[in-house]
């Protein structure tokens, strides 16, 4: 997983050229002025949802997830958001939904991220997050969340 900030994209110019473009389409694009829903980029190989919610004050609320065919690059718009993370081989991993590219987890957090407009938080198929939490009381986000085909 990386953990960064639009400010300082000069210091990942060593990742992926798809994540790359996923960087170039939030530089060139207003995504805070885009309605919820899921937008191709490059067909089925980098799309993005807008996702508009309310976080969770109760972890308990939450789950755990990954995924094998796609990485995550969640960036937050609106809002302030908690991220708990570990890795899926430290957890109980559930069924693999290979038409959601889905694979449901349980355990504990070993790190937790706080986002904020401009943070972003690459999740690669190792990489075990819950996310919509809230550090102290719910708070209505908003955010991009880019699927990068592997």
């Amino acid at each position: 997983m990386i953990y960064g900030t639009i400010n300082d994209l000069n210091r990942y110019r060593f990742l992926d050229d798809n994540i790359q473009k996923c960087f170039a389409y939030i530089k060139e694009h207003r995504l805070e002025d885009f309605e919820k829903g899921s937008y191709p980029i490059d067909d089925n190989i980098l799309f993005f949802n807008i996702a508009e919610y309310n976080t969770k004050t109760d972890e308990s609320e939450g789950f755990w997830e990954a995924h094998r065919r796609y990485i995550d690059l969640h960036y937050l718009l609106r809002g302030s958001e908690k991220i708990n993370l570990n890795f899926i081989s430290r957890m109980k991993q559930g069924a693999f939904s290979e038409e959601d590219d889905f694979l449901p987890l349980e355990g504990e957090s070993t790190a937790s991220i706080i986002l904020t407009p401009g943070d972003f938080l690459i999740c690669y198929p190792e990489d075990a997050h819950m996310t919509a939490l809230s550090q102290t009381q719910s708070t209505p986000i908003k955010k991009a969340i880019f699927k990068i085909r592997i």
